[in-house]
């Protein structure tokens, strides 16, 4: 098994149910691992061979910027663009971290976590 994993991916983004998250926005932060095949590249020394992980970035940060009331339905979003983009795709998982949710009482995130084959 070989995996690509992008960690801590920062974003500022306006997803919640209530109208104040729509407008202050707050800080998310996104794991990723993609499950791949990468012994081809490992003997070619070539990206086309892999999954590039700055294009992994490029997809959390596309989706993240697009508003959404739930970060499962972000979540989702992003293993679709996984799935969609990455001939060598096996299985995902997306880790959102919504980072000081307004909830009462001290919380430091919330998170879901989206696992996914093709």
């Amino acid at each position: 098994m070989h995996f690509v994993e992008v960690n801590g991916i920062e974003c500022y983004s306006y997803h919640g149910c209530m109208n104040e998250e729509s407008v202050l926005g707050g800080k998310y932060i996104v794991d990723v691992s993609i499950e791949t095949d990468f012994s081809v590249a490992a003997k070619t020394d070539e990206l086309v061979d892999t999954i590039d992980y700055v294009r992994i970035k490029e997809i959390v940060a596309a989706e993240m910027a697009i508003r959404s009331k739930l970060i499962e339905h972000v979540g989702q979003r992003i293993t679709n663009r996984f799935k969609e983009e990455f001939k060598f795709f096996i299985e995902s998982t997306v880790k959102i971290h919504k980072v000081n949710p307004p909830i009462q009482g001290t919380v430091r995130d919330v998170s879901i976590i989206i696992k996914s084959k093709l």
